[in-house]
């Protein structure tokens, strides 16, 4: 039998993990690591050393990151963790009584610590919670056997993906484009295909059934089609799909055999008289047609009007799947040693809030209703700012975090781009954070119609912030025009 020994030749040493020998499917891996985003470090760098620069602060456009762009924390959310964290802050009475109550019940079921690990598929009471909180939203029952408590929707999204994973054959995921990052580095991280689908920009970004069908007819030549993929409200694109639409997005999957994952993780951010149906309702509303139909649909903490992003809780629901696939999915939340207690005392009051006579309730709507009514307001800002500019058209934000308006770019600046090895909307987004230090995420990392270029930019700021942000944007893109015509 042929030994094999250590190499003891430190000169020769081979190294184990390096760029040649890691996984081929991680290097194909694409997310926002961007130039714009490695310039806003330096610049921040170049800041705190007290250099010299163009503006006196970075204005981080990027990411739906509430808390950091300076929303406050929800009062009762903030009480309810710190009563859990530090139990003896109960017996002094420092909150008000309906927080005690609540900490004291959660404790009851965590082994009176947030230290513990948690039950794989998420703590029994947050679970009848959350199918509490389904069942009022969507007028039908919800088992709470078919929810699993995740560290955020993120971790729900892989979750899922992994599932569709197969050794011996191409799957196929339909997803849309302009798209969240998560999906396409998941997808290609678990060695399935990205089945694109593209919005209607023309139409408020809406999703086409014609689209649908001739995209999965188009794919099928190369892969097995298992999944599509839907974000209502859209990330980037802000629209919301009305009732019919997603009625008939459910028929074509019905009549093609597709799983739907439905990604509704903004479903609080809801603008301007829009409403939000969950795919959940629209499909059992369908009544006998839709029987049997296999759906996830996620939920998350990071978004609406709570924002808690780093504290990482969120819930997938599944419709149709059988027992012995919810006991595999269970096996694989125990290997993961479930969410995170935290998380999951912040889904709980995001699921069941304080009721019209307790003792939080007044604080908790008037900071619920502000924060909602002035993200409506930023919302429209933003659009009505960036369509007065030249050069730049913006659908309207029905729903979620974020403007993805479409920009002109003249040749020169094209030309210029590709000399730097960057797309044309890098360079832009690029010369942006430059000029005026704003730092916005440029189109194509997000995907988009070829020739066309956009950036995405987050309502989050305060509305006094934007009025600032959306004038130097407006200045900067007239000279850019004017320089580069």
């Amino acid at each position: 039998m042929e030994e094999f020994l250590p190499n003891t030749n430190l000169t020769t040493f081979h190294k184990v993990l390096s760029m040649e020998n890691i996984n081929p499917k991680i290097k194909k891996l694409e997310y926002a690591t961007t130039v714009t985003i490695l310039t806003a470090e330096k610049l921040e760098k170049d800041m705190r050393e007290g250099k010299k620069l163009l503006f006196n602060k970075i204005t981080k456009a990027t990411l739906g990151d509430c808390h950091a762009m300076g929303q406050k924390p929800i009062t009762f959310v903030r009480q309810l963790l710190a009563a859990c964290s530090c139990p003896t802050l109960i017996d002094i009475n420092i909150f008000p009584s309906d927080v005690n109550k609540r900490a004291q019940e959660i404790l009851s079921k965590i082994n009176n610590s947030i230290g513990c690990y948690s039950v794989p598929a998420g703590v029994p009471l947050v679970k009848q919670h959350i199918a509490e909180f389904i069942q009022k939203r969507d007028g039908y029952y919800c088992n709470p056997a078919h929810l699993f408590v995740t560290n955020g929707a993120s971790a729900a999204i892989k979750l899922i993906l992994e599932f569709f994973s197969q050794e011996n054959e191409k799957v196929g995921i339909m997803v849309p484009v302009p798209q969240y990052l998560l999906y396409a580095a998941t997808v290609i991280e678990f060695g399935m295909k990205q089945v694109f689908y593209y919005l209607n920009e023309e139409s408020y970004w809406t999703l086409e059934v014609s689209e649908l069908r001739n995209s999965l007819l188009e794919a099928r030549k190369t892969c097995s089609v298992k999944c599509l993929c839907v974000i209502n409200p859209g990330n980037p694109t802000g629209q919301v799909l009305s009732y019919n639409k997603i009625k008939e997005i459910l028929e074509f999957a019905i009549e093609e055999g597709l799983f739907i994952i439905a990604d509704e993780v903004y479903q609080e951010n809801i603008y301007d008289g829009n409403t939000f149906h969950s795919f959940k309702k629209v499909l059992m509303d369908m009544g006998p047609v839709a029987e049997g139909f296999q759906l996830a649909s996620l939920h998350s903490c990071s978004k609406g009007f709570f924002g808690e992003c780093g504290l990482r809780a969120g819930y997938v629901e599944f419709v149709g799947v059988s027992d012995g696939v919810l006991a595999e999915i269970t096996k694989m939340q125990f290997t993961h040693l479930g969410a995170n207690l935290s998380g999951q005392i912040v889904l709980d009051c995001l699921v069941h809030p304080p009721q019209k006579g307790d003792p939080s309730f007044e604080v908790f709507l008037k900071e619920k209703t502000d924060i909602l009514s002035s993200l409506n307001k930023r919302a429209n800002l933003v659009y009505s700012a960036l369509n007065m500019i030249d050069g730049i058209t913006c659908s309207k934000i029905q729903g979620a975090l974020y403007a993805f308006p479409k920009i002109t770019i003249p040749q020169k600046a094209i030309d210029e781009a590709k000399l730097l090895g960057l797309t044309p909307d890098s360079f832009y987004c690029l010369k942006l954070i430059e000029e005026t230090g704003i730092c916005a995420y440029e189109g194509s990392i997000f995907y988009q119609k070829e020739d066309t270029f956009h950036f995405r930019l987050t309502i989050l700021p305060s509305e006094d912030d934007l009025r600032v942000m959306l004038k130097s944007l407006r200045e900067f893109h007239l000279r850019f025009l004017e320089h580069y015509n």
